[in-house]
């Protein structure tokens, strides 16, 4: 999943035991057939492929992914799948391998994209202290080093106002001629973080500072928050000069040093290197049996980021790999397309390359998305997509979706309710944003997918609706630092940052999914026919940790 944007400090203070509160995920019954008898067989039924999708050879594709990772470090030295760099080429080139042996027609799909990874640990520091990265500071997208007095950007309202609104830094009249050769201090709000620093850079800042805006909201802006860097067209881009995010307490610590007379000197080191218009890849591999215009595409996000990346998402990675292999002797109504994508964490790159790479045509054959986004959470939920359900980051419902998507979403969707029913889990419906489904739905495709949950934090309703504890989803249980998954600087998000039976619960429960609409040619759409009579979705939005039954 592609990371949110960090809040310091956290809001979890206490400590259980981890052994006692955490739930434990049994599995389902033991199946007593081998892995052997598996291959050897047609898994062309719910109940054949989902006893074949076993712990055992799930880790073992976990375990390959951790070894590639360990043995292709990134520029800063530690193990990496990230897109872009040598441990992601690895991956692909063995899930193409992999298919290949398993009978299926595989393509390796090449796009651009731009490369920005850390080379090293930066560093931030005023008047020689030096503060806590990932807790007191983070950095932006940006690249360089400067050493320089600090100089306070117009717009900045102090004391903050309950709710926001600061506008600091949004246009150039905040920027006097005392910037030039500075480092620019500026409050967050009013406009994109983006517009703040290349206004800065174009008054001749040396570097920014953007502190929060130290409202007590809701929601609250006074943590740490580390903003992407987009321009005033929402567009993305790598800052040429050094920024640092910081708290509300530090950047007001700041500004009250420079109103005094007393300007700080401020040394901003951002080691990273930017390469535009790099390669990533796709893995595609289609069955071959099927009706080529009726096609389930199957897909998982590769790519890590910031390291080996297997809970987020060698898992997903690996579910659907081993779910093909068993399903290599099956002739499918539909074809089914499996589907790895690179540069998810990056921005949903890969799946947008590909959709948008597809004619007309091409796209109206695909009738179906299924997405595995992150399976074996620990602290874990189980979320279950559907487009017209609250996202998993703040609980809203942000995005409409063509019309034909809703409905035709429900029937993968409640597949995989009546499975966890029948295991005895709840779930919760979450939106597609931030997972792959979320380009396909946009596209007018219906989708849905299984996800865990990743980064922090998990809420109370969840806590009694799966059993477990507030704060992170995933590894480091007791910190509450933010996990993981999508934190630069932790390097592990490793093997053994996932928990087996929740690896396999969910993924029989994928493939549960799989199998059924690989053989269900009523929900998909050829050229010519539409699945369901255009209308308004039925709304179907529950808060985040709604029991969803």
């Amino acid at each position: 999943m592609p990371h949110r944007v960090s809040a310091r400090p956290l809001r979890w203070l206490f400590l259980l035991c981890i052994g006692a509160a955490l739930t434990v995920i049994a599995p389902l019954n033991a199946s007593a057939i081998s892995s052997a008898q598996c291959d050897a067989r047609a898994n062309d039924t719910p109940s054949k492929l989902v006893e074949c999708v076993q712990k055992d050879d799930l880790m073992a594709h976990l375990q390959t992914f951790q070894d590639i990772a360990d043995a292709n470090p990134g520029p800063d030295g530690m193990p990496s799948r990230n897109s872009g760099e040598p441990g992601y080429k690895a991956s692909a080139e063995y899930v193409a391998a992999v298919m290949k042996a398993a009978g299926y027609n595989v393509t390796t799909q090449t796009y651009k994209f731009d490369y920005y990874a850390y080379t090293g640990m930066p560093s931030f520091s005023a008047n020689g202290h030096d503060y806590a990265l990932d807790q007191e500071w983070g950095p932006g997208k940006s690249l360089g080093m400067t050493t320089a007095q600090v100089a306070a950007a117009g717009g900045i309202v102090l004391p903050p106002t309950q709710f926001a609104s600061s506008t600091s830094g949004c246009t150039m009249a905040d920027f006097g001629s005392s910037i030039a050769g500075h480092i620019a201090l500026i409050q967050r709000g009013g406009c994109n973080f983006g517009v703040k620093v290349l206004n800065a850079q174009a008054a001749g800042a040396t570097g920014v500072i953007i502190f929060n805006e130290g409202n007590p909201g809701p929601p609250d802006r006074t943590g740490l928050l580390v903003g992407s860097l987009l321009d005033g067209a929402d567009n993305p881009f790598v800052a040429q000069i050094p920024v640092a995010f910081t708290t509300f307490a530090i950047g007001l610590d700041l500004y009250n040093q420079v109103h005094a007379g007393s300007p700080p000197t401020v040394t901003i080191d951002i080691r990273a290197i930017f390469k535009p218009n790099a390669d990533d890849y796709n893995v595609i591999a289609d069955s071959p049996g099927g009706d080529k215009n009726h096609v389930v595409v199957v897909d998982a996000h590769l790519d890590a980021i910031y390291g080996a990346g297997i809970l987020d998402n060698a898992t997903g990675s690996a579910a659907i790999l081993d779910i093909a292999q068993k399903m290599k002797n099956v002739s499918p109504v539909n074809k089914l397309r499996f589907i790895w994508f690179g540069g998810e964490e990056l921005g949903l790159f890969g799946s947008a390359a590909y959709i948008n790479s597809l004619t007309s045509t091409e796209l109206s054959h695909i009738g179906y998305d299924l997405d595995a986004d992150v399976f074996g959470t620990p602290n874990y939920i189980i979320g279950v997509v559907d487009p017209a359900a609250p996202t998993f980051f703040n609980g809203q419902v942000e995005t409409t979706f063509p019309n034909r998507v809703y409905k035709a979403s429900t029937v993968s969707r409640d597949q995989s309710v009546a499975f966890f029913d029948a295991a005895g889990y709840h779930h919760e419906f979450l939106a597609p944003n931030g997972t792959d489904a979320f380009n396909f739905n946009l596209a007018g495709v219906p989708a849905s997918g299984l996800l865990t949950g990743q980064d922090c934090c998990k809420t109370q309703a969840e806590v009694d609706l799966f059993g477990g504890q507030l704060g992170n989803y995933e590894g480091n249980l007791g910190t509450f630092d933010g996990g993981c998954v999508d934190n630069p600087f932790r390097w592990c998000d490793n093997i053994d940052n996932v928990d087996p039976n929740n690896f396999e619960l969910v993924s029989k429960a994928f493939a549960n999914t799989v199998v059924r609409m690989s053989m269900d040619n009523k929900v998909m759409s050829a050229s010519t026919s539409v699945v369901y009579k255009k209308k308004l979705p039925i709304a179907g939005e529950l808060p985040r940790g709604a029991v969803a039954k």
